[in-house]
């Protein structure tokens, strides 16, 4: 009897012993399936990233852009456009909260309820004699260009697109566009960026070899044109766009002041 209990004993040891052999190796076969699974996650996230950074860089076709342009993506076309991503120097205090003050302490001329040149629609290779440089309205492509910053000279080249006359119509839908000479130096360029980058929803911000002045700032129907460039036109800039932003005649793409 003792022999058959021993025997009993003997096979439910290795019964047990097998069972716990098959359960180890149940689980180190699933530690090795997560950590096969971690790796091709790992994989295809870093596949992802090398992407996503080939993809940035402000390429103009549709795709990523640098954050500091802010650009609006819904709000227009910026194909063939180099979206401006540096820092801005961020603006001083405001000293002169009014824009007539501001215009005249900062030696700007204000033009302000100016004819109102139309809004058709016109092909790309049609020119347009604007009243006015820069335009602040009359027939304009089809295009706006979306809202942010850009490197590209907009001017009223017909061979380019797009120009001037996308810009216009981007002042139809109540931007401000902020215009400078291309050979303006860069430490001015960056003041009138910080200007932008502080509040810079519903504004453009490029270069445009047309105009005779250091920097304009423009809205429908308004503009403001400074022969020179000093500080105090950066006071001048944040009235015009506080009093002219959203005045647009058409309102098809809002505005999102936050």
């Amino acid at each position: 009897m003792s022999s058959r209990r021993e025997d009993k004993e003997r096979l439910r040891a290795e019964r047990l012993a097998a069972e716990s052999r098959e359960q180890a190796q149940a689980r180190r076969r699933l530690l090795a399936g997560y950590f096969v699974a971690g790796l091709l996650g790992a994989a295809v996230l870093a596949g992802l990233v090398v992407v996503l950074a080939s993809s940035g860089g402000g390429d103009g076709d549709g795709g990523d852009s640098p954050a500091n342009a802010h650009i609006q993506h819904q709000s227009g076309t910026f194909a063939n456009l180099e979206a401006d991503g540096r820092e801005g120097t961020p603006p001083p205090e405001i000293q002169f909260g009014d824009l007539d003050q501001s215009a005249q302490e900062a030696g700007c001329e204000l033009k302000l309820k100016l004819p109102d040149e139309g809004n058709g629609h016109v092909e790309d290779s049609t020119p347009v004699q604007y009243k006015t440089v820069p335009p602040t309205s009359g027939n304009h492509n089809a295009e706006p260009i979306a809202d942010g910053a850009y490197t590209t000279p907009l001017g009223n080249d017909t061979a380019s697109s797009p120009n001037i006359r996308n810009a216009v119509h981007s002042m139809e839908h109540g931007r401000i566009e902020i215009q400078y000479k291309p050979s303006l130096p860069e430490d001015q360029q960056l003041a009138l960026k910080g200007v932008f980058d502080e509040d810079p929803a519903g504004m453009l911000l490029f270069p445009n070899p047309d105009i005779p002045d250091d920097v304009a700032v423009t809205a429908w129907t308004n503009e403001a044109v400074c022969p020179s460039y000093n500080p105090v036109v950066l006071d001048m800039i944040r009235n015009f766009r506080d009093t002219f932003r959203g005045n647009g005649p058409e309102q098809q793409i809002p505005i999102n002041l936050g």
